[in-house]
């Protein structure tokens, strides 16, 4: 019988390292994944999974329909209930809330959730345009509309509201390849190495789509990732140091950016709208216009209301967010609460969110150096959280790896298209 409102935690993750090509399929990425997993939890068996979650985006990448079907086979799981999980970039976090969900309705104890994509079995112009057919294939994709020019456009107007430069553009990606050397599994480390890069090293790399250079996009990657989630009752079998979940949150928006400059549904964030700029002719509704992600700031209200946060920058340890361009983790500082809006310029500026701030961001390296196989990418960073918050990333990255001290409580978030779609988790340790 259903067991309403049971805590519900992660109780580890196994990887298999994102990159660019490996000569490994995709089922056999996963079952590495899965290896990975079973040696953190020896006492896990076919037997005490009751559910499996797939997460991957993109059936075309997949070049295979149902491949779900192929991933459960190969892991000897094909007798269990199956389901799919799909929304853009949001797929994986998406299936960790779903996996939740189903784990507190009572008819589930235990599910695993395998994560993968392979993004480098065709051409980088093939992909991206795989990808931009999840935006609007009526409007948008046929006038050119890649997800590269959408974010660039998005960018560019929190710039013109509220005023940070390139260089805080650059900061971020400096920050965050910086981070991704301390990752020995990250792509970065795999394709260049753990040299540290700096701002000149900013300068010189090619630009994409004004303002976004290539170290401030998002990496092509395959990869995959296998996480564990139980109900309280069943915990102690796997891990003696279970990550807890205590919020979740889900908001959604219109699917076109462009659109947002009349978003009614968001017409009463009277606080969010009314420091807009006096210097631009103000929108229907000023919040979110096409600056900022409102999907993400109603998911994250829901999930700290739900964990009792009323100040995250201060209830905090840490946050991995889903950033396929730096612009987005500047603005996502504000719309999850960090600082006001237009204020997230200076998070970077005054190393707030730097390792050793008040609440570093990113400290994994994030999408843009450490990997970004989207089904797997939100498992990826729910696993490096539960390192944090279990106080082993030394003890798997090596003895440089970026520890947060009595790390005790985690944020993630996850989106879909240009935030039609978003996600926020909280994470915390007894």
């Amino acid at each position: 019988m259903p067991k309403a409102n049971r805590r519900v935690a992660i109780c580890g993750g196994g990887i298999f390292r994102p990159d660019l090509w490996h000569g490994e399929n995709a089922e056999e990425g996963v079952a590495i994944a899965y290896q990975d997993l079973l040696r953190q939890c020896p006492n896990l068996g076919a037997d005490d999974i009751d559910a499996v979650m797939m997460s991957y985006f993109s059936d075309h990448l997949n070049q295979q329909l149902c491949m779900g079907w192929i991933i459960q086979d190969y892991l000897g799981l094909h007798n269990k209930p199956g389901y799919r999980v799909e929304s853009g970039g949001s797929t994986p976090l998406d299936a960790l809330i779903n996996a939740y969900y189903m784990i507190q309705s009572g008819f589930f104890d235990v599910i695993l959730i395998p994560g993968w994509e392979w993004m480098c079995e065709v051409d980088v112009a093939s992909t991206n345009e795989m990808i931009a057919s999840a935006a609007d294939t009526d409007w948008d994709f046929p006038v050119g509309g890649y997800y590269n020019a959408y974010y660039a456009a998005i960018e560019v107007r929190h710039m013109q509201l509220y005023g940070e430069t390139c260089e805080d553009l650059g900061r971020i990606a400096v920050k965050n390849h910086n981070n991704s050397t301390h990752i020995p599994f990250s792509q970065w480390v795999s394709q260049r190495g753990t040299a540290p890069i700096t701002l000149d090293d900013y300068w010189k790399s090619r630009m994409v789509c004004w303002p976004y250079r290539v170290l401030n996009n998002a990496v092509m990657s395959e990869g995959a990732c296998c996480v564990l989630m139980a109900a309280e009752e069943k915990v102690s079998r796997f891990t003696d140091t279970p990550m807890w979940i205590t919020g979740v949150g889900l908001g959604t928006d219109s699917m076109r950016p462009g659109d947002r400059t009349a978003d009614f549904v968001y017409a009463g964030f009277k606080d969010e709208a009314k420091i807009y700029p006096d210097f631009v002719k103000s929108p229907k509704t000023p919040y979110p216009d096409m600056a900022n992600f409102a999907s993400l700031h109603v998911a994250a209200k829901r999930a700290y209301a739900q964990a009792g946060i009323t100040n995250p920058l201060k209830e905090i340890d840490l946050m991995e967010l889903f950033t396929p361009y730096d612009g987005v983790e500047l603005c996502l500082y504000e719309d999850l609460g960090l600082c006001g809006r237009g204020e997230g310029k200076y998070m970077i500026r005054e190393g707030v969110v730097e390792p050793g701030g008040e609440c570093p961001v990113q400290l994994s390296g994030g999408l843009t150096s450490t990997g970004h196989p989207v089904g797997a990418t939100s498992l990826y960073y729910t696993t490096f959280l539960y390192w944090q918050l279990a106080g082993k990333v030394k003890e798997i990255c090596g003895p440089g790896g970026l520890q947060v001290p009595n790390a005790k409580r985690a944020l993630i978030t996850g989106h879909g298209g240009t935030g039609c779609q978003g996600g926020v988790i909280i994470f915390e340790r007894d």
